[in-house]
């Protein structure tokens, strides 16, 4: 084995998300609304050398399969990720997350003067743009550290 190798067991049945972008592992168990409390088991590599991007982070979840909206957040702040899905030890689908036209519910929006932010019953919505993503409401835009703005529990 060489020095640049990296050591992970396998995993009998779940998820891999792979060539995440480096250090962004912890926004994706975040994501998943994963915080250790529920005794997931969980394995993580942050910031492991990548051909690809340099450095990534890789996130092993075991028993449970994404759903849909939590591939499209993901995409926000992964979009070179790969998801495979293991089933007896083998990878039985592989795909690359896709950005979706939109996300809702999932961001909250950092303008205190959005209809979002003023105790009324609406939902946040963004537009998913080439450079960020943009609230539908009053079109602020974010581009960088949408992990930040993640409204999940």
């Amino acid at each position: 084995m060489s020095e640049h190798e990296l050591r992970v067991s396998k995993i009998r049945n779940g998820t891999v998300i792979d060539h995440v972008s480096g250090g962004q592992a912890l926004n994706v168990l975040a994501i998943l609304g994963i915080d250790g409390e529920a005794g997931e088991s969980v394995s993580l590599g942050i910031n492991v050398p990548s051909d690809r991007l340099g450095k990534k982070d890789i996130v092993k979840v075991e028993d449970r399969e994404l759903s849909q909206s939590e591939v499209d957040v993901l995409s926000l702040i992964a979009p070179e990720a790969t998801i495979n899905i293991v089933r007896d030890y083998e990878v039985v689908d592989k795909l690359r997350v896709e950005r979706p036209d939109f996300v809702t519910g999932v961001l909250s929006c950092p303008n205190r003067n959005c209809i979002t932010q003023a105790n009324e019953p609406v939902v946040s919505k963004f537009d998913v743009v080439d450079d960020g993503v943009r609230c539908t409401y009053c079109s602020t835009i974010v581009r960088e550290d949408i992990a930040d703005h993640l409204d999940v529990d």
